[in-house]
């Protein structure tokens, strides 16, 4: 079974070690001790990223769709194109490339800065194991 510390608990649940180690203090994910080190076994993880996952779920005004991947992060880049564009979005850990049209970027008004949510619906999705 793997098993994660502190900050790599932090990293996959996409918050400050701060705000990781103030939960497992307060019990909502257990720990236990490596020597110094407080571990997080792996399927106890999973669990509680879901949980968390579900706990921001409930966004009044959300939009209707199908596509459960939601990436909401912050547009780093957006490039224009004659009829196409490329917009960029740091979500979290993750860093999400979209081509869309023109056309929708600025309907959207997506500019660099701006909070936006990357939906991702895919027949083909890889997965890597680290």
């Amino acid at each position: 079974m793997e098993s994660y510390t502190i900050g790599q608990a932090a990293r996959l649940l996409g918050v400050s070690v701060d705000t990781a180690r103030r939960w497992a203090d307060a019990e909502r994910f257990p720990t236990r001790r490596d020597g110094t080190r407080r571990m997080v076994d792996g399927p106890d993880l999973a669990a509680f990223c879901v949980e968390v996952a579900q706990e921001g779920g409930d966004d009044e005004g959300a939009p209707y769709t199908s596509a459960r991947n939601a990436f909401p992060g912050i547009v780093t880049g957006v490039k224009l194109g004659t009829v196409d564009a490329q917009v960029e979005i740091q979500a979290g850990p993750h860093r999400v490339v979209s081509l869309l049209t023109r056309e929708a970027v600025e309907e959207l008004g997506l500019e660099v800065g701006a909070r936006a949510t990357a939906r991702v619906k895919s027949t083909s999705v890889f997965i890597d194991r680290a």
